[in-house]
């Protein structure tokens, strides 16, 4: 469905998606180092905008056709990490390969509704990233209400408010 608001995408200079996300954290360059070893991409280096002092106003990585933007939080701003969401083709890779570059793991590999695999992380910045892979044949799990795991709620759950009590 079209939009009268939205730019269409192929309209949207660059290539990239309608909405992009943006993250401002300490260590920026450090973010962009673990994006582009855990998944595989590279910056796009003609985006990345230093400031004299060396911190980074703007940055991007280009995930598919998503620019993900980041910058290093500044004095007196506060720090903005987010809640990604990535297809990936096996999340139990993408959750090791983070792991092993000081992510945390929030969710296993767990079948969800739709014929995919979940799994969540939570990068040294404090980003939370939902890893999606598709499952074709995989059957839905039971619900919870219906007696079943509640792994997915329950992980990001205790994530979240282990975050809300750092602040």
């Amino acid at each position: 469905m079209d939009s009268e608001i939205l730019l269409p995408h192929h309209s949207v200079p660059g290539g990239v998606a309608v909405l992009n996300p943006f993250v401002v954290v300490d260590d920026a360059a450090g973010l962009i180092t673990f994006v582009s070893e855990v998944f595989g991409v590279a910056e796009t280096t003609e985006a990345r905008t230093p400031m004299p002092d060396g911190k980074l106003i703007h940055a991007e990585l280009k995930l598919g056709t998503v620019a993900l933007m980041v910058a290093d939080r500044l004095d007196g701003w506060p720090s903005r990490p987010a809640l990604l969401q990535v297809w990936v083709r096996d999340v139990a890779t993408v959750l090791e390969r983070a792991t092993a570059r000081g992510a945390t793991t929030i969710t296993e590999p767990t079948p969800f509704y739709g014929e995919t695999t979940l799994g969540r992380i939570l990068d040294p910045w404090q980003n939370i990233w939902w890893l999606w892979a598709p499952a074709p044949g995989q059957p839905d799990p039971t619900p919870h209400w219906d007696g079943g795991s509640d792994v997915i709620f329950s992980t990001l759950d205790r994530a979240l408010r282990s975050l809300a009590t750092r602040s």
